[in-house]
C-alpha cells in the first residue's frame, strides 16, 4: 500500500473521530488559540505588508496605519485558523504539524472554525469601514483564497498547489499599498510577483526533505508526485525568473542602488543555491535546507532594505506631519 493511500484512509479516520469533538468545549488556553493564527507567518506577512504601506504614496493617519496593519495580521491569523480547522485530519499524519492545536486536541475543530471566521469578518469590516472598503475587499478576497482556493481545492487535488496558492502570500504589500492609496499599481504588483515566484522554490525545497510527511498525509506536492529530480528543475527555473524580477525595482527606478546591490547579491546567492539543489545527488541532505534557509533571508533583505531606502523616510516623514 502506497504512502498516499494510508494517508487518505488515516485522514478518513481521524475526520470522523474529529466530528465527535464539534459539541464538546476543550480546555485550550491562549497559547493555543495563538498557535492556531500561525504567528511565524503572520509576521512576515505583517512585514511585507507594513513595506507596502509605506513605500506607497500619499499619506495615512498614524493610527489610521496602525488600523490597517492591525486588521492586517487578523486576516493573516483568521486564515492560518481556517487553514488548520481543514486541515487537522492531514495536520495528524505529518511530523511537523502533528502539535498543532487541533489535531493535538487542544482545541476542537469547531472553536478553531468559530474563532476563524469571526476574525476575519472583524478584520475585513474593521479595515473596510477604518480605512477604506477596497484594502478590506482585497483582504477578504486573501482570505478566501488561502482558506478556499488553496486550502480546500489546491492543497489536496494537483502539485501546483504552491504555485497558484502562493498568491494568498504575495498579496498582503498589495494590500498595505491600498489602505493608502485606495488602488493598486505596477509598484504593487511588482512586490507582489516577487513572493509569488518566490514561494515555490521556498516550499518544494522544504518539500524535498519532507516527501515522506507528505506522502504519508496524502498531499500531491511535486516531489511526491513527480519526484525528486522533477522538482529540482521546477526549483532552478523558478530561481531563474525570480532572481530578474528581484531587480526589476531597482532597474525601473522604484529603488535605488541599495536595493540594487542587495537583489543581485543575494540573487545570485539564490541561483547557486538552486544549482547545487539540482546537482546535488541527495538534496535533502543539504542544499535543499540550504535553500529553505536562505530563501526567507533573501525575501526579508530585499523588503527591509526597500523599507530602509524608500520607504521609512517617507513613512516618518508623513506621520510628523
Amino acid at each position: 500500500m502506497s504512502f498516499i493511500s494510508e494517508g487518505a484512509e488515516l485522514r478518513g479516520r481521524l475526520a470522523v473521530e474529529a466530528q465527535s469533538g464539534y459539541d464538546e468545549p476543550s480546555l485550550a488556553t491562549v497559547g493555543d488559540y495563538l498557535a492556531l493564527l500561525k504567528p511565524r507567518v503572520m509576521s512576515l506577512v505583517v512585514f511585507t505588508a507594513f513595506v507596502g504601506l509605506s513605500v506607497a504614496p500619499g499619506s495615512l493617519h498614524p493610527i489610521t496605519a496602525f488600523t490597517a496593519l492591525l486588521c492586517i495580521a487578523v486576516g493573516a491569523g483568521a486564515s492560518g485558523a481556517l487553514n488548520m480547522w481543514y486541515d487537522a485530519d492531514i495536520d495528524a499524519v505529518m511530523t511537523r504539524t502533528a502539535r498543532r492545536p487541533v489535531p493535538s486536541g487542544k482545541v476542537k475543530p469547531g472553536e478553531a472554525l468559530a474563532f476563524g471566521l469571526t476574525l476575519s469578518g472583524f478584520a475585513v469590516v474593521t479595515l473596510g469601514l477604518l480605512v477604506n472598503w477596497f484594502a478590506g475587499a482585497l483582504l477578504a478576497f486573501t482570505i478566501f483564497f488561502y482558506a478556499v482556493v488553496y486550502t480546500m481545492w489546491l492543497k489536496r487535488a494537483t502539485p501546483q498547489n504552491i504555485v497558484i496558492g502562493g498568491a494568498a502570500g504575495a498579496f498582503p504589500p498589495m494590500i498595505g499599498w491600498a489602505a493608502v492609496t485606495g488602488s493598486v499599481s505596477f509598484e504593487s504588483v511588482v512586490l507582489f510577483l516577487i513572493i509569488f515566484f518566490w514561494t515555490p522554490p521556498h516550499f518544494w525545497a522544504l518539500a524535498l526533505y519532507k516527501t515522506e510527511d507528505y506522502a504519508r498525509a496524502g498531499i500531491p506536492m511535486l516531489p511526491v508526485v513527480a519526484g525528486d529530480a522533477a522538482t529540482r528543475k521546477q526549483i532552478l527555473l523558478y530561481t531563474l525568473v525570480l532572481v530578474p524580477i528581484g531587480i526589476v525595482p531597482w532597474a525601473l527606478g522604484f529603488a535605488g542602488m541599495l536595493y540594487g546591490a542587495t537583489a543581485v547579491v543575494t540573487g545570485a546567492i539564490m541561483l547557486v543555491l538552486g544549482w547545487r539543489v539540482l546537482r546535488e545527488s541527495r538534496p535533502a541532505d543539504r542544499a535543499a535546507r540550504n535553500l529553505f534557509a536562505f530563501s526567507i533571508l533573501y525575501l526579508f533583505l530585499l523588503f527591509a532594505v526597500l523599507l530602509v531606502e524608500r520607504g521609512w523616510g517617507g513613512l516618518m516623514a508623513r506621520l510628523a506631519a
